[in-house]
């Protein structure tokens, strides 16, 4: 028998527990990195579930850690540090980030909270925020990295924060340029020199309001871009008529930009618009109105938009600067972060006269990925923040590493195309610097560019007479025989003139012939007869009697935008056989767009109707609507977040507006006639179905199984539990549901699962401003819930019920106070009746937006 050396039986030993520990070790860090490749829900979408275009890389920097909060807004300042405010309470950060790595953390001590806009320039923080004196702008100045009180600028009051003041953004003038969103007041003390004046509602015929109630009474300007010195000073209104722009930012050429947000619950009615670039000059009206009242980019006394998007939720905006590290292709785009379905955005600009025109490509794209802000940092990279509605928060790093591509050499079109785009702007500008001025310019200066075949030229010619005294140049307007210059000057005096004028205005139109005219010159001349009719009063009989005859005979056209037009013009002055031309239209139209635009307008006209009209037209909101067309590029936009089209949730309560106010202009009789026809009274939702308690949920049960949905989960066990929760009856989904609360078919693109689970469980801990009720207390004691959707200087029409739309009116004299409602409509416990897999399935199936897993994933 062999002896075996005792050294090496020990050697032999210790080499086998070596291996056996780096074995074991092997296998339990396999394991741990497929644990972390499931994502934990406390941290932020890591890059490998972020889809790039190739030769660009994704970073994340850092996940918010407990306190940090859920981030907003972001500024660089010039070290290079990038200062971060989260959303509600909490403190600012201040993070270092060098190498790609994130070397420092710090919270600085402002008194500041909720800032939506932020800004470094001129060794200062400027604030867009709630400070010591309320919600405003402040500025806070720096000294050796410690930032001093905060000064305020100037209060800017909203009453919905999301729709209030958002950022701010240093201009090539030096200046400071605020926006805000619709729900924000103007502020007091404007500049009398503001460019942006002279806005009205200016509906010919009266405007619906909302159907869900959102936006009931506000009146113009609507959003708007506030001009100021560093100081707060010099303060002025420099243009408005937006929605919603969140960010801002100048390009190289000093021309401001923005992106609108769009009403995504409009989408298949004639007035939806899509989010959409906006070139923001002075004096520019965009054309945004609450409700059906919008304006066509057409109408010439409004800005077009420069591109068109699609659906989404626009934030963070901005250019690269000049040492951007991003191909020649990228350095003059414009990037544009998109909230709800987790894509940036590079808008890539070619001037065209003193404007531009636009292309988009999706640079990156995660689910979720809720992108809040972005700045450009001094090594020449793009970082980006995520968070919003408490939803995790990470910062990240967008860096170019592929191969070097040279800038193309501009071709000889392409140089002219530049040099005639320069002098377009600079004559664009020239006529701006007039804006606000009255002994600025002559009208010897302006006159030739009303002539001009730039809508932008002609419109800030337009806005610089307008600013002049009007009798210097009201006679020259009348005898101008220059049909563009001719009419867009006429524009201008039916904005401006008085009521003396109008006669004088309606012959000088005889001077340009509808039939000689082309569809652009004939809708203008068609909006100032609108603008006539709204501002200086209805003409005379005569008068009337004359538009009638010119007018009828090209009614209908064959251009969809000319009968838009001429079917309101012709209504409001009562032309005959106008309702029984606008019924035939609305019967052959071939989209549901162009359909709701002639139920629309025939809603309360009480003229001009046969009883078989009166059958044609009601009959008509008893067509199923399901298979009807729609306009291609709205469908296309669907297409491009990887959905199929469904209606927005206010198009069937418009509808059903429409419908009520067209049978409430019927006498007794008509309505026996025609009670077939007419809409049934409202029925009282559903009782609930009694659902077997399981458990009491709350996130602490819970939140330690979230990686059960990263396993495979049928789609059809989780539409099963939401279905019997009844989640459609107050949510969209995938294109079917009510309208209470939130369309959730895109919730996954911008919620985790940990934040679609505790949005269910705790309802009112974050409770986006739409969906709020507004609480009324009644001078005799009683507390009146609901959501105003209709609201004039005497009375409230408030929606008590939300899913049976039951309406009351209410007496503003009986109102002694009014607040928004911190508890959200959405009971607290829907989760009881579940188990935990039941749970899951539900959540997955949110997450998924409706979709099989392979639309989810777009280039």
């Amino acid at each position: 028998m062999r002896v075996t050396n005792p050294r090496r039986l020990v050697m032999f030993s210790l080499v086998t527990a070596v291996l056996t520990v780096a074995a074991f070790e092997l296998i339990f860090n396999q394991r741990v990195r497929q644990e972390m490749n499931r994502r934990p829900q406390d941290q932020a979408t890591p890059p490998e579930e972020i889809h790039v275009l190739p030769g660009f890389e994704v970073q994340l920097l850092h996940s918010a850690s407990a306190g940090e909060g859920s981030w907003i807004a972001m500024t660089v300042d010039p070290q290079g540090r990038l200062i971060i405010a989260p959303q509600g309470e909490g403190k600012l950060l201040r993070l270092t980030v060098t190498g790609g790595r994130l070397r420092k953390r710090e919270r600085l001590d402002l008194p500041c909270t909720d800032a939506m806009g932020l800004l470094y320039a001129a060794n200062s923080l400027f604030l867009d925020c709630n400070g010591p004196a309320g919600r405003g702008i402040y500025r806070a100045s720096e000294q050796g990295g410690i930032f001093g009180p905060p000064e305020l600028l100037r209060l800017l009051n909203d009453s919905m924060a999301e729709h209030g003041p958002h950022a701010v953004a240093l201009g090539p003038d030096q200046k400071l340029y605020v926006v805000a969103g619709d729900f924000t007041r103007l502020p007091p003390n404007l500049s009398p020199a503001s460019p942006f004046r002279h806005y009205a509602d200016d509906q010919l015929l009266p405007r619906e309001e909302d159907a869900c109630g959102f936006g009931a009474g506000l009146q113009p300007p609507g959003g708007f871009v506030l001009r100021m010195d560093l100081d707060g000073r010099n303060s002025e209104l420099f243009d408005g008529g937006t929605r919603n722009i969140y960010g801002i930012a100048f390009n190289s050429d000093g021309e401001l930009f923005g992106a609108d947000n769009d009403m995504d619950w409009d989408a298949g009615l004639a007035w939806y618009r899509p989010v959409h670039i906006s070139h923001l000059v002075s004096g520019g009206d965009y054309g945004h109105r609450q409700g059906a009242g919008k304006a066509p980019y057409y109408d010439e006394d409004t800005l077009p938009s420069t591109r068109d998007v699609g659906l989404g939720a626009p934030t963070g905006l901005k250019f690269p600067p000049m040492d951007c590290s991003f191909p020649p292709a990228y350095r003059d785009a414009c990037f544009v972060e998109d909230w709800a379905y987790g894509r940036l955005l590079a808008v890539h600009f070619t001037p065209q006269g003193a404007s531009y025109e636009a292309t988009i490509e999706t640079v990156l794209r995660g689910r979720p990925l809720n992108l809040t802000a972005l700045e450009f940092g001094r090594d020449g990279s793009l970082y980006f923040i995520t968070g919003g509605w408490n939803t995790e928060s990470g910062l990240y790093r967008l860096t170019y590493t592929g191969p070097a591509i040279p800038k193309s050499a501009q071709t000889s079109r392409q140089r002219a195309n530049d040099q005639t785009a320069r002098a377009a702007r600079s004559l664009r500008r020239q006529l701006e610097s007039f804006h606000g001025q009255r002994e600025a310019a002559t009208c010897d200066e302006i006159w030739p560019s009303l002539n001009n075949s730039d809508r932008w030229i002609r419109y800030a010619a337009r806005v610089a007479l307008e600013n002049q005294e009007v009798a210097k140049w009201r006679d020259r307007a009348l005898a101008e025989t220059n049909v563009e210059g001719g009419l867009t000057a006429l524009l201008a005096l039916a904005r401006c003139g008085g009521r003396e004028t109008q006669a004088g205005l309606l012959q000088a139109l005889e001077k340009f012939p509808f039939a000689s005219l082309p569809p652009q010159q004939t809708l203008l001349e068609l909006r100032v007869l609108e603008l006539s009719f709204i501002r200086q009063g209805r003409p005379s009989a005569d008068l009337c009697a004359a538009a009638i005859e010119t007018l009828d005979p090209f009614y209908p056209s064959t251009n969809e935008d000319i009968n838009h037009e001429l079917c309101q013009v012709l209504l409001y002055l009562q032309a005959p056989g106008v309702v029984a031309k606008t019924v035939d239209l609305l019967e052959k139209a071939p989209t549901l767009e162009e359909q709701t635009y002639y139920v629309m307008r025939l809603r309360d006209i009480t003229n001009g109707w046969t009883m078989d009209l009166r059958r044609r037209y009601l009959g008509w909101f008893q067509k199923k609507r399901g298979h009807m067309a729609h306009r291609p590029e709205l469908v296309q936009s669907f297409h491009d977040v990887g959905l199929a089209y469904s209606d927005g949730i206010s198009l069937e309560p418009y509808l059903d507006n429409f419908w009520d106010e067209a049978a409430a202009t019927l006498s007794a009789g008509e309505r026996a006639a025609l009670a077939q026809y007419l809409p049934k009274p409202h029925l009282s939702p559903p009782a609930g179905r009694v659902r077997k308690f399981v458990k009491q949920w709350r996130m602490a049960d819970l939140e330690p199984d979230l990686v059960k949905l990263t396993q495979h989960r049928p789609r059809a066990r989780g539409a099963a539990v939401y279905n019997r929760l009844d989640c459609s009856l107050c949510h969209r989904f995938a294109g079917i549901g009510g309208l209470v609360g939130p369309d959730l078919t895109a919730v996954g693109s911008h919620m985790a699962g940990r934040d679609i689970l505790e949005s269910i469980l705790e309802p009112s801990k974050v409770l986006p401003a739409p969906y709020q009720n507004t609480l009324l207390t009644l001078r005799d004691g009683d507390v009146l819930a609901g959501r105003v959707v209709d609201e004039n200087e005497r009375r409230l029409i408030v929606m008590t019920d939300l899913i049976g739309r039951y309406r009351v009116e209410i007496l503003k004299a009986d109102v002694k106070s009014r607040r928004l409602s911190k508890i959200s409509p959405m009971p607290e416990g829907l989760l009881d009746s579940l188990t935990e897999d039941e749970i899951w399935d539900m959540i997955a199936y949110l997450e998924s937006g409706g979709q099989p897993i392979n639309a989810l994933i777009q280039k």
